[in-house]
């Protein structure tokens, strides 16, 4: 029978992820009464203003648990089996990804129509259906649709998807770390020459591509090393006690911390 490979440790981080974008996404209001309270101000600038840091997490996720099991079929198999990859990923994002699409493109016009509103709709159908709809909306920006919106992401997952096995395929295992270096000194380098472009800096490949890359290298180091896992696991408390203080700290003085020249800036998302 085949032993289904699966990290339940990494859970509870994704809890963290997914309350973290919440949040960001919850404290929104047209009225000025509320957003000139105290509570309102405290909620959205300070609990949930980096919020969307989740997000980068997510990523970091995705390059890690992608990358260890490809590592894992290729040393079983010796090979890595891309079309059986890319169907699984189909199966999995595609049906709900196309029906967000058809809704947002096709339902909610009707709906604007309906209840006596006009269609505005920027975003062009073309980028979603080729799963290339984040450079939509660097160049178009948010879309009429709101769930067309949230779908910037699952288009650079997307990306990852289709390009990580075959590099995983076709590059030397004895290659890799320098490899996934190189590609994180690469999207380091992007960063930093468009440190004053937020939409690029947040929702382009090249951007966001050093988080899956993260995510991989650290895969790489616990495939390699096998003690690496344990060590992790039964590090002393006070280990985890100074890396959840950094991340603490990194996550409500973000601004004060990577804000002051376009090199912090650039570094930020890598840093967190």
């Amino acid at each position: 029978q085949k032993q289904k490979i699966f990290f339940p440790n990494l859970d509870g981080l994704r809890f963290f992820c997914f309350i973290s974008v919440f949040l960001y996404h919850s404290f929104a209001t047209d009225y000025n009464e509320i957003k000139a309270t105290k509570i309102y101000g405290w909620a959205k600038y300070i609990i949930a203003a980096n919020g969307n840091l989740g997000v980068n997490f997510f990523f970091v996720l995705s390059g890690f648990l992608i990358t260890y099991l490809l590592l894992v079929e290729k040393q079983k198999f010796e090979n890595i089996k891309v079309g059986n990859f890319y169907l699984r990923r189909m199966l999995r994002i595609w049906p709900l990804f196309y029906f967000c699409v058809f809704f947002g493109f096709v339902i909610f016009p009707k709906l604007k129509l309906i209840l006596g509103q006009v269609p505005n709709e920027t975003a062009h159908l073309s980028y979603y259906l080729s799963f290339l709809n984040n450079f939509d909306f660097i160049k178009n920006g948010l879309p009429d649709a709101s769930v067309l919106g949230i779908l910037w992401s699952v288009a650079i997952e997307e990306q990852f998807y289709f390009f990580w096995p075959l590099i995983i395929f076709f590059i030397p295992y004895k290659y890799f770390i320098h490899s996934f270096t190189a590609i994180i000194i690469v999207s380091f380098g992007f960063r930093y020459a468009n440190a004053h472009n937020d939409l690029i800096l947040e929702m382009h490949t090249l951007s966001c591509i050093s988080d899956m890359t993260v995510g991989a290298l650290f895969a790489l180091l616990v495939f390699r090393f096998n003690n690496l896992k344990t060590l992790i696991e039964n590090a002393p408390k006070w280990i985890w006690g100074v890396l959840y203080s950094l991340v603490f700290i990194g996550y409500f003085f973000r601004k004060e911390i990577f804000y002051h020249n376009d090199f912090l800036f650039a570094l930020d998302r890598l840093a967190m």
